[in-house]
């Protein structure tokens, strides 16, 4: 299942898959979509093993712009919250249902695999806010980790660098 924003290509990606996928409108900020998206996958796919989170979005503003003024805290507290508290989000309600899970043979119930960005280590000019949303998914992923691994569920995180996605179209040639 691919559940994204309803204006993204995903309803287009779930057709270039074929049967074995559909799309889901889903916003990572909203618990109701994300109950409403982990129901459908159950029902056409099965119980839920795995769950990739990979919502993101970013804006490239410097803390002060040329004319001195600061960077907006509310475009800085919009990219914190569909990036880190979406997948927070996501990881909850997603690990609530793995753990309902029979275990397998190894005791393992699922496995959420997060997506950061090598803008948690290295962030780059103007990434104040992407950069501290990957950071808190990096930062979280441990802890949660250790949470849920009572559950027979693992939790990783993968940081890539750069790779071509609508957010990267949407930079400045020069990045």
């Amino acid at each position: 299942l691919i559940a994204d924003l309803p204006k993204s290509d995903g309803a287009n990606v779930a057709k270039e898959i074929g049967e074995n996928c559909q799309f889901q409108a889903t916003d990572v900020t909203s618990a109701e979509d994300i109950r409403l998206a982990i129901q459908l996958a159950k029902e056409r796919f099965g119980p839920i093993t795995p769950a990739v989170n990979c919502a993101g979005i970013g804006i490239a503003v410097k803390t002060l712009n040329k004319k001195g003024q600061p960077h907006s805290v509310e475009d800085f507290n919009k990219v914190l919250q569909v990036n880190a508290v979406g997948t927070f989000n996501m990881i909850r309600l997603a690990a609530e249902e793995m753990a309902t899970n029979q275990p397998n043979e190894e005791g393992e119930r699922g496995t959420i695999v997060n997506t950061a960005s090598v803008a948690a280590f290295e962030g780059q000019m103007g990434q104040a806010a992407y950069s501290a949303s990957k950071g808190a998914i990096v930062g979280m992923t441990l802890p949660i980790a250790r949470d849920l691994s009572r559950h027979g569920i693992r939790v990783n995180t993968i940081a890539p660098g750069l790779f071509r996605t609508p957010l990267l179209a949407s930079l400045p040639e020069k990045v």
